[in-house]
C-alpha cells in the first residue's frame, strides 16, 4: 500500500534538532543528522522534521531498536494512540481488557487515580508532540517557503491540545513564543484553551493544502473536521453549545465534494483504507507493515482483540507472528446496542447459532460471541464477552496487503472520516430543532450500512438516544466512545450501565468527577503552577 514519504521519512532518518552548538554553521559528521544550523540547507530536512511531529502520535520513538522518546519502559505500550485508545474505550461499554497490567483494572471500572500510568503516558506524549511542534513552528514562522509546513505543525499542535482539553481539561500551556528550556509552564483553563484552539484552526484553515493534496498530511478538510468536533463538544468544554458552528464546518467538508462514503464500510478498517483506495478517509495515522513497525495503533487493536480460540488473528486478520494477545472485548450491553435487533433481525431474538451475527442486516457488525456474553469479573479471561474483529490487517476484499508483514498491520488508524461529518451534522441539526435534516444525514449512513433503505428511520423515530447509539454503531473501537458518552451525560450517570462500570457485575453509577481525567500526580507535584482537577 502506498504511504506518503513525509511519514515514512522519519523511520529512515535520525532527526536531531539542537541549539546546543556554538557554531551554527558547523556541518554534522553524519549527513543523516539534522541540526538547527543545517536545518535550512535542504527542504527535505524540513519535511523530515515535520514528519517527526506526525510520527510522535503513532510510533514509540526514534531511539535504538525503536526506543521510546520518553523512557526506557515499554514504549509501544504507552504510545499516544495506544494510550488514547485505552482511555477512550476501556472505561466504556465498548471494551474491557483482561490484562493485569497496572492501571488497566482502574480503567475497566472507572476507579482510576492520578497515578494511573496510562494517564501519565498520554499526558506526557501529548506534551512531547506539542514541544516538537512549538520548536518547528518557531524555526519556520518567518520562512515564506514553509508556510504550509508551518500550518501543518500548528494543526498537529491544535490536535494535541484538543485531546488535552477533552481528557484533562486544564493542561499546561506553551507555544512557540515560550521556547524550549527549563521552566514551569502555566496552566490554562478549559474555556480559554477552547478559544485558543478555535482561533488557531481558523487562522490556518486557508494555509493548509487543498483536500487530498497528500494523504498522510493534514489538509484543509482535516482542520475543518477538528473545528467541527471542537464545536460538537463545546457545551462540555465551555458550558455553551455551538451547534450552528458545528454544522457550518460539517457543511464545508460534505459540500466540497472531495470525499464520499466508501462503498464497503469495512474498507475504513482494512489495509487498503488509505486515500488512494478509500474516498472516505480525511485524516489518519499512517501505518505500514514494513516501514512503521511496532505494537501500536491498529496492530495493537487487532492483536489485543484476537485470541487463540474464538478470533484467531491467523484466520480473521492474516497476521501469523506474535498473535492472539486475548485482551480486549466488548460488553453484552454494547452488543445489544450495535446489533440493533429491531432493524437487523426484524425484532426477533438473535438466533442461538448465529455466533458471528451473520444474519444481521447491518454490515457494520463485526462481533462474535465468545464462551459467554457475560464477563464473570472485571479482569476475567478474554475468552468471555463479545469479540470484536472490526479492524483487520487484510485488504477489504480479503487479499494480502501490499506491504504485508506477519506481525505488523498496514492498516491506518482513522482520525477523521466523512461519516463523522454526517453524524456530527445530524446531531447539530437535531439540537437546532431540524429533525428532518438530521434524519436525512443519519439515513445516508444507514443506507451504506444496510445496502438499501431497510434501516432508514423517520423523524418521529429520532431521539437523542438514537443519535448516541448510532454513533456507537458507526465508530466503535475508533477511540470516540468516552467523549460521546460524556457529551450525552451517560458516562458516569446511573441511567446507562454496563458490566463492571463502577466495579459491579451489572454496573453502577460513578462519581461525575470521572467525566474528566485527573492531571497526573507527578505533574502536580513537579509544577507549582498546576492545580488538580476537582474531585481528585
Amino acid at each position: 500500500m502506498y504511504k506518503n514519504k513525509i511519514f515514512i521519512a522519519i523511520i529512515f532518518s535520525a532527526l536531531m534538532i539542537t541549539s546546543c552548538v556554538k557554531d551554527l554553521d558547523v556541518n554534522p559528521t553524519d549527513p543523516d543528522i539534522i541540526m538547527a544550523g543545517n536545518l535550512g540547507d535542504d527542504p527535505v530536512y524540513m519535511k523530515q522534521v515535520l514528519g517527526k511531529i506526525y510520527a510522535s502520535f503513532i510510533i514509540q520513538g526514534q531511539g535504538a531498536n525503536g526506543g521510546d522518546d520518553i523512557s526506557a519502559s515499554d514504549g509501544a505500550f504507552f504510545t499516544t494512540m495506544r494510550a488514547l485508545w485505552n482511555l477512550q474505550e476501556l472505561p466504556t461499554d465498548e471494551a474491557i481488557c483482561a490484562w493485569g497490567d497496572v492501571g488497566i483494572a482502574d480503567l475497566n471500572t472507572q476507579t482510576w487515580s492520578p497515578s494511573n500510568p496510562f494517564l501519565t503516558a498520554l499526558y506526557q506524549r501529548l506534551g512531547l508532540s506539542i514541544t516538537y511542534a512549538n520548536d518547528f513552528i518557531s524555526l519556520t514562522k518567518d520562512n515564506p517557503d514553509m508556510v504550509q509546513y508551518n500550518a501543518e505543525a500548528r494543526f498537529l499542535r491544535a490536535l494535541a491540545y484538543y485531546w488535552y482539553i477533552d481528557l484533562f481539561g486544564n493542561p499546561p500551556f506553551t507555544t512557540e513564543e515560550d521556547g524550549v528550556g527549563k521552566f514551569y509552564p502555566e496552566q490554562i483553563q478549559r474555556a480559554e484553551l477552547f478559544n485558543y484552539i478555535e482561533d488557531e484552526l481558523k487562522s490556518i484553515e486557508g494555509l493548509l493544502g487543498e483536500p487530498k493534496f497528500s494523504y498522510s498530511q493534514a489538509d484543509r478538510a482535516a482542520a475543518q473536521m477538528l473545528l467541527a468536533r471542537l464545536y460538537l463538544n463545546a457545551e462540555v468544554f465551555t458550558g455553551t453549545a455551538q451547534w450552528d458552528n458545528c454544522k457550518t464546518y460539517c457543511d464545508k467538508v460534505i459540500s466540497s465534494g472531495d470525499y464520499s462514503l466508501a462503498t464497503n464500510y469495512r474498507q475504513n478498517f482494512s489495509a487498503d483504507n488509505d486515500a488512494t483506495h478509500n474516498p472516505e478517509m480525511i485524516f489518519a495515522w499512517v501505518q505500514d507493515g514494513i516501514n512503521t513497525q511496532g505494537y501500536v495503533g491498529t496492530t495493537f487493536i487487532i492483536e489485543s482483540s484476537s485470541d487463540a480460540v474464538y478470533i484467531r488473528a491467523e484466520d480473521y486478520h492474516g497476521l501469523t507472528s506474535n498473535t492472539n494477545w486475548n485482551g480486549n472485548r466488548a460488553t453484552r450491553e454494547f452488543m445489544y446496542l450495535i446489533v440493533d435487533t429491531l432493524a437487523t433481525y426484524g425484532g426477533a431474538p438473535i438466533p442461538a447459532d448465529d455466533v458471528e451475527f451473520s444474519q444481521s442486516k447491518d454490515n457494520r457488525v463485526f462481533l462474535k460471541m465468545k464462551k459467554s456474553m457475560d464477563i464473570p469479573s472485571a479482569s476475567a479471561s478474554g475468552d468471555y464477552g463479545i469479540g470484536v474483529y472490526k479492524f483487520t490487517a487484510r485488504n477489504a476484499d480479503g487479499s494480502q496487503a501490499a506491504n504485508y508483514n506477519t506481525a505488523f498491520a498496514s492498516t491506518d488508524f482513522p482520525v477523521f472520516r466523512l461519516a463523522d461529518a454526517y453524524l456530527m451534522r445530524a446531531e447539530a441539526l437535531f439540537n437546532m430543532g431540524d429533525a428532518d435534516g438530521a434524519v436525512e444525514d443519519i439515513n445516508v449512513i444507514r443506507e451504506r450500512a444496510f445496502g438499501n433503505t431497510d434501516g432508514n428511520i423517520t423523524a418521529t423515530e429520532l431521539t437523542s438516544q438514537f443519535i448516541l447509539d448510532e454513533r456507537g454503531r458507526e465508530f466503535y473501537y475508533e477511540a470516540q466512545r468516552r467523549t460521546d458518552l460524556v457529551r450525552f451525560g451517560q458516562f458516569t450517570d446511573g441511567n446507562y450501565k454496563w458490566q463492571w462500570k463502577g466495579g459491579t457485575f451489572d454496573g453502577t453509577q460513578t462519581s461525575s468527577h470521572f467525566n474528566l481525567y485527573p492531571i497526573p500526580g507527578d505533574e502536580v507535584s513537579a509544577n507549582q503552577n498546576i492545580k488538580q482537577n476537582s474531585g481528585y
